[in-house]
C-alpha cells in the first residue's frame, strides 16, 4: 500500500467521523430493533406454522433415511459424491480446507482494496461457494437418484459454476473498468439462473411426497388403536378383550387366553408394561412379538395407539376425553336404517376383519370393502337384499350352510357369538336393501 492510498483512506476516515453516529445509544438502538423484529418473526413462525413432527423413531425401519436440518442439507447432498470409504473426505477434509482458508484469509489476501469491484477473486470464489451451497440445498430436498436424466441437471449446474468462476478470474486489462462493474452483475445473473434451474428441475423430477399423519389427541389415538386391535388382537383376545379358548389360529388351537380387559389387568399394568408386552410378546405363553424391533409389523406409534385404546376403553379409572368414542359400533336409534358406512363396517372391523383379510385362510372372502362383503370369496353372493336366508346372516346366527367346498361353519369360529344387537343391525340392513352410505340409509328412512 503506497503513501497516496494511505492518505486517501485516512481522509475518508476523518470525513466519516464528522457525520458518524454514536455506538451508544444509536447503533445499539438499531440492533435492538432488528433483534426484536427477528424475535417476533420467530414467534410468529412457531405459532402459525409450527414444527411438523415425524412418527416415533423405529430402529427396525431400514428404509428410513434420517435427514439433517435445512442448513446442513447442502453437506448432506455433498456426501453423495463421496460414498463408502471416501465419506470422510467429503465430511471432514474438504469442509476443513474451506474453513482453514477462511481462518488464514488475512495471511494470504494482500489486496489493499475493499470495494467488491476490485476484489474479483474473492467475489468470484465466494459466489461459487454460495451458489454451490444453495444448489446442493435445493437438490437435497428431493431424491433424483431414480431418474435417468438426473445427470443432465448435474451437467448444467457444473457448466454454470465453471462459467461463473472463469468470468470472475479472467482479466482484460484493456477494459478493466467496464469489466469490474460487470463482475457483480454477471455473478448475480448466474446465481439466479443456478437457483432457478435447480428449483425447476427438482420440482419437475421429484416424486410426490407422501404425508404421514400422526395422531396427537386421545380420541384420534383411540380410534386408530381400535382399528389396529381389531386386526391384530381380536383373533386371540376377542373383540372386548374377554379372552377364552383360541380357535382357528395355527399353533394356538385350544389355548386358553385370560381376559386382558379385566380390572386385574388394567389396574396392575401401566402403559409401559402394556407397550412392552405388545412389542416383545409373551413367547412362553404363545404370544408372538408385534413390535418391529422384535420381528413384528407394528411401529412404536401404532403400539402406542393400541395401548391408548386399551387404557381408555377398559380401565374405568381413565377419564375418557370429550369426543372420544368408547364403543366401536354406533347404537342404532329407533326407526333408523343402518348403513354399511356407519354401522356394518364398524361391526365387521370389530368382529370379522382379523380373519377376513389378505394373508388369512378365508376362502378368499375379504370383508374390508362394501363390495367384498357382498360378492367376495368363492361362495358369492354372500348377502342378497331382502333375503334373510343369505349365507352371512345364517352363519353369524349360528347355522352352518352348504358352500362350494363343503360346509361353511359358524362365524366367528371361536365359539364367541356376535352380540344380538349386532345381528339385529345386520338383519335390518339386509331388509332395507343394504344401503352403503349414511345418506342412502337416511333416504330409505324417510
Amino acid at each position: 500500500m503506497n503513501d497516496d492510498l494511505k492518505k486517501k483512506i485516512n481522509a475518508k476516515y476523518e470525513a466519516s467521523l464528522q457525520g458518524a453516529e454514536r455506538f451508544w445509544p444509536d447503533s445499539i438502538y438499531k440492533d435492538l430493533l432488528v433483534s426484536f423484529g427477528l424475535f417476533i418473526l420467530l414467534i410468529g413462525l412457531a405459532s402459525f406454522l409450527g414444527v411438523h413432527p415425524e412418527p416415533k423413531v423405529d430402529p427396525t425401519d431400514a428404509t428410513y433415511v434420517p435427514r439433517p436440518e435445512w442448513y446442513f442439507l447442502f453437506l448432506f447432498e455433498f456426501l453423495k459424491y463421496f460414498p463408502g470409504e471416501l465419506e470422510w473426505v467429503g465430511a471432514a477434509v474438504i469442509p476443513g480446507i474451506l474453513v482453514g482458508l477462511l481462518i488464514f484469509l488475512p495471511l494470504y489476501d494482500k489486496n489493499p482494496h475493499r470495494h467488491n469491484s476490485k476484489r474479483k477473486f474473492a467475489v468470484g470464489l465466494m459466489s461459487v461457494i454460495v451458489s454451490a451451497i444453495v444448489v446442493l440445498t435445493l437438490m437435497a430436498s428431493t431424491d433424483l437418484s431414480h431418474l435417468g436424466n438426473g445427470n443432465l441437471l448435474y451437467g448444467i449446474l457444473f457448466l454454470l459454476l465453471a462459467f461463473l468462476l472463469f468470468f470472475a478470474l479472467y482479466k482484460n486489462p484493456e477494459k478493466e473498468i467496464v469489466w469490474r462493474k460487470s463482475v457483480l452483475w454477471m455473478a448475480s445473473f448466474v446465481f439466479v439462473v443456478l437457483v432457478g434451474v435447480t428449483y425447476q428441475q427438482t420440482l419437475a423430477m421429484a416424486d410426490p411426497i407422501e404425508e404421514t399423519h400422526i395422531a396427537s389427541s386421545i380420541p384420534e389415538k383411540m380410534s386408530l388403536g381400535q382399528d389396529l386391535y381389531s386386526i391384530d388382537c381380536v383373533e386371540c383376545h376377542g373383540p372386548d378383550g374377554e379372552g377364552g379358548e383360541i380357535v382357528g389360529v395355527a399353533g394356538l388351537e385350544g389355548v386358553f387366553v385370560k381376559s386382558i380387559s379385566s380390572k386385574d389387568e388394567m389396574y396392575t399394568r401401566n402403559d409401559g408394561s402394556l407397550f412392552d408386552i405388545i412389542a416383545y410378546g409373551q413367547p412362553n405363553l404363545g404370544m408372538p412379538p408385534f413390535g418391529g424391533a422384535y420381528g413384528g409389523e407394528l411401529s412404536p406409534s401404532e403400539i402406542d395407539y393400541i395401548v391408548t385404546f386399551m387404557r381408555y376403553t377398559w380401565d374405568d379409572r381413565a377419564e375418557v376425553p370429550e369426543g372420544a368414542v368408547t364403543s366401536a359400533v354406533p347404537a342404532l336409534a329407533e326407526g333408523e336404517v343402518p348403513s354399511y358406512e356407519v354401522h356394518v363396517s364398524a361391526i365387521v372391523k370389530r368382529q370379522c376383519l382379523s380373519c377376513h383379510r389378505e394373508g388369512k385362510e378365508n376362502n378368499e372372502y375379504l370383508m374390508d370393502t362394501y363390495d367384498g362383503i357382498l360378492n367376495g370369496g368363492i361362495n358369492a353372493p354372500n348377502i342378497v337384499a331382502g333375503d334373510l336366508n343369505s349365507t352371512l346372516l345364517q352363519t353369524i346366527q349360528g347355522h352352518e350352510v352348504d358352500g362350494v367346498d363343503g360346509l361353511i361353519h359358524v362365524m366367528p369360529p371361536n365359539g364367541k357369538p356376535i352380540k344380538d344387537e349386532y345381528i339385529d343391525i345386520f338383519i335390518r340392513w339386509v331388509e332395507a336393501g343394504m344401503p352403503e352410505t349414511a345418506d342412502d340409509a337416511a333416504a330409505l328412512a324417510e
